[in-house]
């Protein structure tokens, strides 16, 4: 089964709105001058304060605004209530979000999110209409104690627990792995295709087959403009979350670039 490629960028708590829809117009204006067909799937993943400026250009104007998609970096899983500081599935979506970016590194680490909140999160995304990409990946301890499967493997079966084969299908799952991650090192691509196939085998034994073909897979953890043509040429590897690079246009459209040239 063909998977079509997807390129998201996640600029954390970088940029302030003026930034962030100059970074956006720039990513924009390379994706107009290809088709739907020839570009991966692009989405760009502000900060909260940031989408709805962001957003606001999201209109079939022909800028190639309609090429990007906009992700938020997080969610609540309850619709409303006395939560404090946090936005809903509905919020997020009415802000012009498609996606939502679940259980990164960062959160779990540095706000003590768990398995269990990940999985109420992916389904309440899912229920709301849209799609979660789902962060997994161990830490440099973990890896040196030879424990990467293992952990990757129930992080996974604990973020899917209770959703439906169609529902995972529609679900993008990002492999971080912690140690890779805002460091410049790089998971090398052939273990990285064969933790993601692991991923696959994992996904496959949870939801079926089916759904396991059609999920897609990203890298996530330093990617560069000089490593995404290595990793894309790989079996298994459908795509990467981008961090640092993803903060300017150049760098954010090079991936993109190189990307079609190995994979779309």
């Amino acid at each position: 089964m063909s998977r079509k490629p997807i390129i998201a960028g996640n600029w954390k708590m970088n940029l302030l709105q003026e930034e962030g829809k100059e970074l956006f117009n720039g990513i924009k204006t390379f994706a107009k001058n290809f088709s739907e067909s020839q570009l991966p799937t692009i989405v760009v993943a502000p900060t909260f304060l940031s989408i709805p400026a962001v957003a606001s250009c999201k209109h079939n104007c022909g800028c190639g605004c309609e090429k990007v998609a906009i992700a938020a970096q997080n969610c609540h899983w309850k619709s409303s209530g006395a939560y404090t500081g946090e936005v809903s599935v509905e919020m997020v979506k009415d802000a012009g979000c498609e996606y939502v970016i679940i259980g990164h590194s960062e959160r779990r680490q540095y706000f003590s999110e768990t398995d269990e909140m990940i999985n109420l999160k992916a389904k309440a995304i899912l229920a709301g209409g849209l799609i979660p990409i789902i962060c997994c990946g161990e830490t440099l301890e973990q890896r040196e104690a030879g424990i990467t499967d293992e952990h990757i493997s129930s992080q996974i079966k604990a973020a899917l627990d209770g959703i439906s084969s169609e529902d995972v299908a529609k679900s993008v799952i990002a492999y971080e792995p912690i140690w890779a991650i805002g460091t410049g090192k790089t998971c090398d691509a052939d273990e990285a295709n064969r933790v993601i196939g692991m991923i696959r085998n994992v996904v496959k034994e949870v939801s079926g087959s089916e759904a396991a073909a059609s999920i897609r897979i990203l890298y996530g953890g330093s990617v560069k403009p000089s490593t995404i043509e290595e990793q894309m040429s790989k079996s298994d590897i459908d795509g990467a979350l981008v961090g640092g690079a993803s903060l300017a246009a150049e760098s954010f459209n090079e991936i993109i670039s190189n990307t079609m040239k190995v994979s779309v």
